[in-house]
């Protein structure tokens, strides 16, 4: 039985070193090392000899297994280097070839002028609040004594959902809901930014833009506290330099009101096409809030009084930017958003 164990041994390692693969080496570790294998089949004839023999050819099997155990091992691993070295050379990657620059993106002008316009406003003081964009008709109308037959309402067509849900066409209600969630005739100081909805689509109106409305409360505050506050807030954002004026208007939910104009950015003044030779700008509407207004949000006209007011984000970017066409914020045309 040596001389069959010895005769096997050479046959394995004269296989063993013919071997060029992983594969073949897996069904040679198989062949000779598996359960099935020939030195395993060897060992199961050993019940056959003499007591006298068993440990000795129980050593020589051991020895085998042993030696073909380290050749393989030795030689998969060699197989596993060459397979590295091969990918290695396959993906390596050419250190001399000049970079890839990355595109690093910005801020578009719209959040820019969003940004700054809260920044003023929590200077001063002012809290933000936040509301739905889809709106119950009653806070988006008849809250703001806008009662279903108005015809101020015609002014603000906009996306109906249900006859009493709709997007909403200003952010005044959000004005209304922190009314109603406050503790009557407390003093209330915040800025409702936000999306808006109505049915226009030219080159200075969107169906979808961005207001920014603000709503002061508390005991004595009067028309000159809307006018020093937006005066202030249109010198920080346009310079120290720009007039202003007030115009008398109507607005529903507010008494009274006025449309708030700034010297024309374009010309300082002097009479251009874009502020049609009249040398103002109209930026944003305001005024005193209507004590109807008060009264259904559980407030006392007679204790307290506010002021609120209102502008569209777009109108002020495009003034900002010299911007003449609103549609081009929407576009995502790279060649006009990488000029800011």
């Amino acid at each position: 039985m040596e001389q069959e164990l010895q005769s096997l041994k050479q046959l394995a390692l004269l296989e063993l070193s013919q071997a060029d693969n992983m594969d073949a080496l897996n069904e040679l570790r198989v062949k000779y090392l598996g359960k099935k294998g020939s030195l395993t089949s060897a060992l199961k004839g050993m019940g056959a000899l003499s007591a006298e023999e068993r440990p000795r050819i129980g050593q020589i099997v051991n020895d085998i297994r042993s030696e073909l155990e380290n050749i393989i091992q030795t030689k998969s691993e060699g197989f596993k280097q060459a397979d590295l070295e091969r990918k290695l050379a396959s993906e390596k990657i050419d250190v001399t070839l000049p970079g890839r620059k990355v595109n690093v993106g910005h801020q578009h002008p719209l959040t820019v002028t969003l940004v700054r316009i809260k920044e003023i406003f929590m200077r001063m003081g002012f809290a933000i609040a936040e509301g739905p964009e889809v709106e119950q008709d009653y806070y988006n109308f008849e809250a703001l004594n806008l009662p279903k037959d108005h015809p101020a309402r015609d002014m603000q067509d906009s996306f109906y959902i249900t006859e009493e849900f709709l997007m909403r066409t200003h952010t005044s209600p959000v004005q209304v809901r922190t009314m109603q969630a406050a503790v009557p005739n407390q003093p209330i100081r915040i800025i409702a930014p936000g999306k808006v909805y109505r049915r226009d689509y030219d080159a200075t109106h969107s169906p979808m833009f961005h207001q920014v409305e603000g709503l002061v409360i508390d005991k004595n505050i009067s028309f000159a506290d809307l006018k020093g506050t937006l005066e202030l807030f249109i010198h920080e954002i346009f310079g120290k330099d720009v007039g202003v004026r007030f115009r008398p208007s109507f607005f529903p939910f507010t008494e009274p009101s006025a449309e708030v104009d700034i010297s024309c950015v374009m010309c300082s003044g002097g009479g251009c096409r874009v502020c049609s030779g009249t040398g103002w700008l109209e930026i944003l509407g305001a005024g005193m809030v209507h004590p109807r207004v008060l009264e259904m949000s559980k407030f006392d006209p007679e204790q307290v009084s506010g002021f609120a007011f209102g502008m569209g984000v777009e109108r002020i970017a495009m003034l900002l930017y010299g911007i003449d066409d609103l549609r081009l914020f929407y576009e995502n045309d790279l060649r006009f958003l990488k000029q800011f």
